[in-house]
């Protein structure tokens, strides 16, 4: 009889956790803790799309987004680039986007080479733009593309080589995630992310960007806000089986990176941050795995949000 009604107990427990549970997730989704003034535009980087077979690039970032009040798109995009034909691309987008929610401007935070992307529309089109927030952006180039190119120079073989694989790949992203209408130049794409592409564009572009070592950048230019943040670590969960191939190309940087681009690069205006994070734990990839300790990528895309509403954006 007693362990009946134990049993009971527990039950009934359980049910009201539950409720309590339901209750509480229905709190947060009209707390508008993320609920920003303007829309968020998510711009994604090298190799990236919206959505493919399912999956989001942003894995579960938008959603969260949006659970927490904010208006939010994802951008496609070429997979693989220059920063200008990808830039246009985007304005194209923030011009619907405009449009289609009566918004003056957009809130965009790009990851990689979407930091770049974003950076183009706010320079040619700032009155478009409230913010720019840079994740892993590759604001300075990066020694991975440097070592590509280095061993594939320009009408070489092995640029021939490497750019048909580039682009087999590109094919199959496009072909998953309904992007096959954008033009691919993955060469373009490559000299855009060494240092001294990434130095001509900054040269026209250079808002936010630390004019050398690394520091914080402007933070505010032409009406417009700069932040980042960054991962400083390449392996950072064994049941992760990309950390493999970012601990390698890590091995390339005598400084502090992700795997792909160095923590000093990856600054732009007000840096938020340096995190237990590689370059694709910084969009939830692959699909939550990262790093028992690290904070949640998720969480830093709400905790931006948020800091944009408290700043009346």
């Amino acid at each position: 009889m007693f362990v009946a009604f134990s049993r009971l107990l527990r039950g009934f427990a359980f049910v009201l956790a539950a409720f309590a549970l339901q209750g509480l997730q229905g709190a947060s989704a009209q707390s508008g803790y993320a609920q920003t003034r303007y829309p968020i535009v998510l711009v994604h980087g090298l190799f990236g799309f919206d959505s493919a077979l399912g999956v989001d690039y942003f894995y579960r970032i938008p959603q969260a987004l949006q659970r927490d009040g904010a208006r939010v798109f994802v951008a496609q995009v070429s997979a693989a680039n220059s920063t200008e034909v990808r830039g246009e691309q985007l304005l194209a987008q923030v011009k619907n986007i405009r449009a289609l929610t009566g918004a003056e401007k957009v809130h965009l935070i790009g990851h990689s080479h979407g930091g770049p992307t974003a950076r183009y529309v706010a320079g040619v089109a700032p009155q478009w733009v409230a913010s720019v927030t840079s994740v892993g952006g590759v604001n300075r180039g990066s020694r991975v593309a440097d070592v590509v190119r280095g061993v594939a120079p320009k009408g070489s073989v092995s640029e021939a080589v490497a750019s048909q694989a580039a682009s087999a790949l590109v094919a199959l992203i496009n072909l998953s995630s309904g992007g096959s209408g954008l033009p691919q130049m993955p060469t373009a794409a490559l000299d855009s992310l060494t240092t001294e592409g990434s130095a001509r564009f900054n040269q026209r572009f250079g808002a936010g960007v630390p004019t050398s070592g690394c520091g914080d950048g402007a933070d505010l230019v032409n009406g417009v806000r700069y932040y980042s943040w960054t991962g400083v670590r390449t392996v950072t969960n064994v049941l992760d089986a990309s950390d493999a191939l970012l601990a390698t190309t890590g091995l390339v940087f005598n400084e502090a990176n992700d795997g792909l681009v160095s923590a000093c690069s990856a600054r732009l205006g007000k840096h938020l941050g340096d995190y237990r994070q590689n370059h694709l734990d910084e969009i939830n990839q692959l699909l939550g795995l990262r790093g028992w300790l690290s904070v949640d990528p998720v969480t830093l895309y709400l905790d931006q949000a948020n800091r944009l509403k408290k700043a009346g954006l």
